[in-house]
């Protein structure tokens, strides 16, 4: 048995943790992923976003309307896996050998068996004053007939040889939405097979209509169907769904989801939610019996519910500030959430089918600003929800840029800047997209004085 000061479980976001501070203390990280690091640097937010934007690029030059000639560009599939992998995999290599110099780094499976200890996969045995459990999720299971081996997830698809000719994608969520996007970009014929009748459905209720109308211009979408069986036979794969529906394909991918890796670190010995997550404070300690744990901390996929690096990433500073004794609470809001497909969604707060009877609902098009034009842009938008007294409860965007132009909306709600005054008190560069923005706080500002 070997006794350290702190041990760590997982190394993607729980990997900042002992930082300066812990340089020259006894630090054991455990990690037992194939790729060092995490699943954004490996298979998640940073790989699918160099993706994303070659099968941007190549969907943008197939858009009718701006006046080009000429074919459109042809993604290479190995190229961009080259240009991809030769940097993320540097990256993690680096990585582990800089925490292999400076920590205890075990390489394999591990988990809590009470509130100190921890045993690997191969009987060693660790105990620790501090824990910090960071294990992340996983993919969820299909609950369909199926050999796993013939299904590939977002841990494995990028990293196929060969880009298939043809994918069934199980799933309607921002997992499946961007690898749509991704494939369809680089030329794949893609399926989508969507459990309910819209993807994204936990976007504001117009943008993922809006989504939905767009994804069905560019590739099969069925809709209100499950996977009954997947098998395997000559040249491919033949998924059947329980409409009847059958497809052959090269492959398929499950996007279905994830589910935190509480049950793989130490099942039954921290309060959870009903989804699995660990119970934490604002303090980011676990709970049992609804106490918090003081020496027991968590982070990022096993206790926030949101799935989100950035989320991860700030709940890691708020650890490692209480690790050293500051007083500091996981109390940032609101969360701002991106899907980086075609188009991009991004998005924060209530949605406006959620919003109260006195509240304030506006929506204004792309196309109503000089940028629009410019896109030649007649389906995205922006959604504001405003409360009675002017607060901003929600925003919601849907095209190009979502992702940036939520941003300065993040920044007034979570500084609690009322809209009042809000966009006549600062100069919009003209014509940039941003002028989307200040369009809709004008309106809504003119809403709640009664002149709309």
């Amino acid at each position: 048995m070997t006794h350290f000061e702190l041990a760590v479980i997982g190394a993607g976001s729980g990997n900042t943790v002992p930082g300066q501070r812990w340089k020259g203390r006894d630090v054991v990280l455990f990690d037992d992923g194939e790729w060092f690091g995490g699943t954004c640097l490996n298979h998640g937010c940073i790989p699918t976003k160099m993706f994303v934007r070659v099968a941007d690029i190549v969907h943008e030059a197939q858009q009718h309307g701006l006046g080009l000639l000429g074919s459109a560009p042809k993604a290479d599939w190995g190229a961009v896996q080259s240009r991809v992998f030769d940097r993320t995999n540097a990256i993690s290599l680096s990585g582990e050998a800089w925490r292999d110099r400076t920590t205890r780094l075990v390489r394999e499976t591990s988990a809590l068996v009470d509130d100190h200890t921890i045993v690997t996969a191969s009987g060693e045995t660790f105990t620790a004053d501090k824990v910090v459990i960071a294990a992340g999720s996983r993919t969820r299971s299909l609950d369909c007939e199926h050999d796993p081996r013939d299904v590939l997830t977002s841990d494995s698809v990028m990293r196929v040889d060969q880009l298939p000719s043809s994918l069934v994608i199980i799933g309607s969520g921002a997992v499946a939405a961007e690898f749509a996007h991704i494939f369809d970009g680089f030329g794949t014929q893609v399926t989508v097979a969507a459990r309910r009748g819209r993807m994204l459905r936990r976007e504001d209720e117009l943008v993922s209509q809006r989504f939905t109308e767009l994804a069905e211009q560019r590739y099969r979408l069925l809709k209100d169907v499950s996977p009954v069986s997947i098998e395997r036979v000559d040249g491919g794969l033949r998924t059947t769904f329980d409409d009847g529906t059958v497809v052959e394909s090269d492959a398929v991918l499950n996007a279905t989801g994830r589910i935190p890796n509480t049950d793989r670190v130490g099942a039954g010995i921290f309060d959870t939610h009903d989804d699995g997550r660990l119970v934490t404070d604002d303090a980011l300690r676990v709970q049992r019996d609804g106490k918090p744990v003081e020496h027991v901390y968590a982070l990022g996929d096993v206790t926030s519910g949101f799935g989100l690096k950035h989320v991860a990433n700030h709940q890691a500073r708020v650890i490692e500030a209480r690790l050293a004794g500051e007083d500091v609470r996981d109390t940032l809001s609101p969360v701002p959430a991106a899907t980086f497909a075609g188009p991009e969604v991004a998005s924060f707060g209530m949605r406006s089918q959620d919003a109260p009877d006195d509240a304030v609902v506006v929506t204004r098009d792309y196309g109503s600003t000089a940028y629009g034009w410019a896109l030649e842009d007649s389906s995205s938008f922006l959604r504001l929800v405003v409360s009675s007294a002017g607060e901003l409860l929600g925003a919601h965007i849907i095209g190009p840029h979502a992702s940036m132009l939520l941003q300065p909306l993040v920044q007034a709600a979570s500084a609690g800047v009322r809209i009042q005054g809000l966009a006549r008190g600062q100069y919009w560069p003209h014509p940039a997209l941003t002028e989307v923005i200040e369009n809709a706080l004008l309106e809504a500002e003119d809403l709640l004085q009664g002149e709309g």
